[in-house]
């Protein structure tokens, strides 16, 4: 597996192919942190969250990976497939930076739609 400083090397190298204008109103940049962090609706503990988009009145708007959630899922993963990985969180995190930035809620939306299907194959039922 790769360390979290090796980890922070992929995530820079991936935010350097971004376009700049993704960073458009990102103040608070991308954040890796070594927690692992589990979604709270998680049956069984196997629902990590590996990246989340933050916007808050006070700190702004900026992107947390979570190595630890990444060590979880992807520790097995040769260097070319983490990043690949890794490049996808990303791009999942832009979209809901750019979305913010329009007003829109169109992935926030499909992931609600993810989580309650990962709920009904769990057997739970949904407390939206």
């Amino acid at each position: 597996m790769a360390t979290i400083e090796e980890v922070q090397i992929i995530l820079d190298e991936i935010a350097e192919e971004m376009p700049p204008e993704l960073y458009k109103d990102l103040n608070g940049g991308i954040i890796l942190l070594p927690r692992v962090k589990m979604h709270k609706k998680s049956v069984g503990n196997d629902l990590y969250v590996v990246g989340e988009y933050h916007y808050e009145r006070i700190s702004g708007r900026y992107i947390v990976v979570y190595y630890g959630s990444v060590e979880k899922l992807y520790g097995n993963l040769s260097r070319g497939m983490l990043k690949n990985k890794l490049r996808s969180v990303l791009k999942h995190e832009f979209l809901h930076h750019l979305e913010s930035l329009a007003g829109e809620r169109q992935l926030e939306i499909e992931d609600e739609r993810k989580l309650m299907e990962y709920l009904k194959k769990k057997g739970t039922k949904n407390n939206f």
